[in-house]
């Protein structure tokens, strides 16, 4: 049985008026390792909370592990997501163990009076061992460098042997020593756990570790392409996410980007794509191909969130095809860069 772990379909999110979520879908199955990807504003910290029972959609079905949101205890279902925020509100300086041991109780501080089993302490132990921490593991919170806290919350995540762990921007404020450990970590967990699900929010491709194995692109708070990394991880749709011409190079399964502004300096682009609509996503066509004008960001990105999912697929029949959100079958819908209109920066714009 390969029962998806969670699933969002045709989630929208509304809250004061403001639209945080527009139409948003994603399956992930056990032993998959997603990252959100986009701009900041564009959502990821709102699907994550979804995704973690810490929030309902204003219209649409999410289920987690089984249990739909609206038709069950919140607060039972949590105990089985791991949930990591490098920002977690500690008062005091515990042990970093104990730290690790409050996954069991599912509390910011180990609660007075209360002490775990003997299998409980083995588990801490050997989910510090798999982080690289045993060396500071009777150490005070206080003392601890950032990276070192950041793979504490993923043991301690990890505590009650959750079927996914959701992580919000893990590498946030770590140096490169720093996010390198905990990348390792990451790929480490994922090998020793081969079916635990796992869901990244990060907008630094360079902080994805090398088991990621699909990619969701957000903008605007719409999803612009969804898949396996090889098909969505590309310059010409990460550079439609971000609003910006990117190279992306992956090596040993780490990626690595930079922009190609063609001449034009950061200053002129950024200026132009705030030129336009405040709401890109409704542009009614891309540019022509004809045009000797460098478009704005919005002029070539996606005019509708409804997929066409009746559309012809004989032209990419050789490829294989990344999910467009919205399609039931994932098998009748165009190459993610087919999808969606090409930016005017690619060499085959206009050509199949």
């Amino acid at each position: 049985m390969n029962e998806p772990v969670l699933t969002a379909d045709a989630v929208h999110v509304v809250r004061d008026g403001n639209t945080l979520l527009v139409n948003v879908s994603l399956t992930v199955r056990p032993g998959e390792h997603w990252a959100l990807l986009g701009p900041n504003g564009a959502g990821r910290t709102t699907l994550l909370s979804l995704l973690g029972a810490r929030l309902h959609p204003t219209r649409g079905r999410v289920e987690v592990i089984g249990h739909r949101l609206g038709h069950t205890d919140l607060r039972a279902l949590r105990s089985h997501i791991g949930h990591v925020d490098p920002r977690h509100p500690l008062s005091s300086s515990p042990r970093l163990r104990d730290v690790v041991l409050t996954g069991v109780t599912n509390t910011v501080e180990r609660p007075p009076r209360w002490e775990p089993t003997r299998e409980q302490r083995d588990r801490a132990e050997e989910l510090i061992a798999t982080l690289g921490l045993t060396y500071r593991a009777g150490a005070r919170w206080s003392t601890l460098s950032q990276g070192e806290r950041g793979r504490a919350l993923i043991a301690r995540a990890l505590m009650p042997a959750p079927r996914l762990l959701l992580l919000d921007e893990p590498a946030t404020g770590l140096d490169l020593p720093g996010r390198e450990q905990l990348l390792t970590a990451l790929d480490t967990l994922a090998a020793a756990h081969p079916r635990l699900a796992t869901v990244l929010v990060t907008h630094h491709l360079e902080e994805l570790p090398t088991a990621t194995s699909h990619a969701l692109l957000l903008r605007g708070g719409r999803p612009l392409a969804q898949g396996p990394v090889a098909d969505v991880l590309t310059g010409e749709l990460v550079g439609a996410c971000f609003g910006m011409p990117l190279a992306l190079t992956r090596a040993d399964g780490r990626w690595t980007v930079r922009a190609e502004l063609g001449g034009q300096t950061v200053e002129s682009w950024t200026r132009l794509s705030r030129s336009s609509s405040s709401e890109p996503w409704h542009s009614a066509a891309p540019p022509s191909a004809s045009s000797s004008s460098s478009p704005t960001a919005s002029a070539w990105l996606p005019p509708s969130p409804s997929p066409d999912c009746s559309s012809s697929t004989s032209n990419t029949a050789s490829r294989k095809p990344a999910t467009t959100p919205g399609c039931a079958d994932s098998s009748a819908t165009p190459h993610a860069s087919d999808r969606w209109p090409r930016p005017p920066w690619s060499s085959s714009w206009g050509s199949d």
